[in-house]
């Protein structure tokens, strides 16, 4: 259902991605952090990053997108604005 889960974690806290979610980690601290990661799988199923992403709900900050992927915040929102649920349209 392409829904986003925003968390942020202390020291000692633990949070579990479902199978098959798109995920990203951000250090928002200003210290240095470490974090664990375990599979149960190798095979994590089927997820289509660009609807996950760009259409999910609420929809995840331009400006942290526009970081991640290196593009301009312009181009970032076209591709929201592409991926909107509420349009019903998909244009891609």
């Amino acid at each position: 259902d392409k829904r986003l889960f925003t968390k942020t974690l202390n020291q000692g806290d633990v949070f579990v991605f479902p199978q098959g979610q798109v995920h990203l980690a951000a250090n928002v601290g200003q210290v240095p952090a470490v974090a664990f990661a375990a599979l149960n799988s190798q095979n994590p199923g089927t997820t289509y990053i660009a609807d996950t992403v760009f259409g999910s709900n609420p929809p995840i900050n331009p400006d942290a997108l526009a970081k991640a992927f290196r593009l301009d915040l312009t181009t970032i929102m076209d591709l929201q604005a592409k991926f909107d649920e509420s349009s019903n349209i998909k244009t891609y």
